[in-house]
């Protein structure tokens, strides 16, 4: 079967990818500093990718609200600030990377939660499946080139946050 390119099931995938990384970041028997290397690229390229390739495009259906999609914008910022926090602490699974790791994980299920609820049923009730389809292609072609530079590198998420 196929992968999908519809850009609405790929950024729930992302998502799902996200929940089983808060699951092992939270688990003593994991790997945790890697768990967090992975959610690192990972929250930062789909982030990127939403906000170059699929927010614009949705900011021009008249049935998809444009303050919802902003909203979104704005709650990648405190997801990226909230990963920033976390990525600087110095000891995986003290105390204080436990309480970064949940303010981060508030963050963002706050906003995929608002984001699924809101921008996804939207995108799938006023956007054409091939439209989708090519929104998924160029979300996935721009996740896959962030991924490739290491974006989520704590410079590089201290340059996101600082800028």
């Amino acid at each position: 079967m196929a992968e999908t390119q519809d850009v609405v099931e790929l950024i729930l995938k992302d998502h799902r990818r996200m929940e089983d990384l808060f699951r092992l970041m939270r688990s003593i028997e994991a790997d945790r500093a890697s768990a967090l290397a992975e959610f690192a690229d990972l929250l930062i390229a789909h982030a990127l990718a939403e906000e170059a390739e699929v927010y614009p495009a949705l900011k021009r259906y008249k049935n998809i609200d444009d303050d919802e999609v902003e909203h979104g914008e704005h709650e990648h910022d405190d997801g990226n600030k909230a990963l920033l926090h976390l990525l600087e602490v110095d000891e995986v699974g003290s105390e204080e990377w436990d309480s970064k790791l949940e303010e981060l994980v508030e963050a963002v299920t706050h906003h995929t939660d608002e984001e699924e609820r809101t921008i996804l049923n939207s995108a799938r009730e006023n956007v054409a499946t091939g439209r989708r389809e090519e929104l998924g292609a160029a979300f996935r072609g721009e996740r896959e080139r962030q991924l490739k530079t290491g974006c989520g590198s704590v410079d590089n998420v201290r340059r996101i946050v600082n800028s």
